[in-house]
């Protein structure tokens, strides 16, 4: 099994093109959603770090961003509860998928939490950064503090892009995406 991983800036694409390469994707933004929705142990150690928060199970998208604007430090007592059992989603889907050719893996923080190893293959999604700002302008509950607290703790996007084997030009048209994935496909399959 080759892994895939795709990396870039908030809001460049990342998962539009991961659902393009026709094969297995891990989501953790997809993933993360449904732990706040249905797991309750997460939401009870959650909620033991931010005691002085009104947070209720399930938990909403919006109480946790209030927290995290509210003081710096929660983003990371967050990270720490759910990073873990992300961790260990990854793992049941890499069990699962082992026998696929490929899988993609769109998770925002592949490199920072040190997810990588030695064979993967990254691909780095670049949009230009108006385009950015547009789509992210765009999604439900949009917030530019927000925005910049996450990529406060993000790598630099040259780092990323110097680590990565590919790089895409997302402009969010479909025939160029495909050709470039088919191009990335067909040189791994060799």
């Amino acid at each position: 099994m080759i892994r895939i991983a795709i990396v870039g800036d908030i809001g460049a694409g990342k998962t539009y093109i991961a659902n393009r390469f026709d094969y297995p994707v891990f989501n953790a933004d997809k993933i993360v959603s449904e732990i706040y929705n249905k797991d309750k142990n997460c939401f009870n150690k959650i909620k033991k770090k931010l005691k002085k928060y009104d947070l209720t199970f399930p938990i909403k998208k919006e109480n946790l961003i209030k927290c995290i604007l509210d003081k710096k430090n929660n983003l990371k007592k967050i990270s720490r509860i759910i990073h873990p059992i992300v961790r260990k989603k990854l793992n049941k889907f890499l069990t699962k998928n082992k026998k696929k050719k490929f899988v993609i893996l769109d998770i925002p923080l592949f490199l920072e939490n040190k997810l990588n190893k030695k064979n993967d293959i990254i691909v780095f999604i670049q949009s230009k950064k108006k385009d950015i700002k547009k789509r992210l302008i765009l999604r439900r509950g949009y917030n530019s503090k927000l925005i910049r607290e996450f990529r406060r703790i993000q790598l630099p996007l040259s780092f990323k892009k110097k680590k990565s084997n590919f790089i895409i030009e997302n402009n969010f048209k479909s025939k160029p995406i495909k050709s470039k994935l088919v191009y990335i496909l067909r040189k791994l399959k060799k």
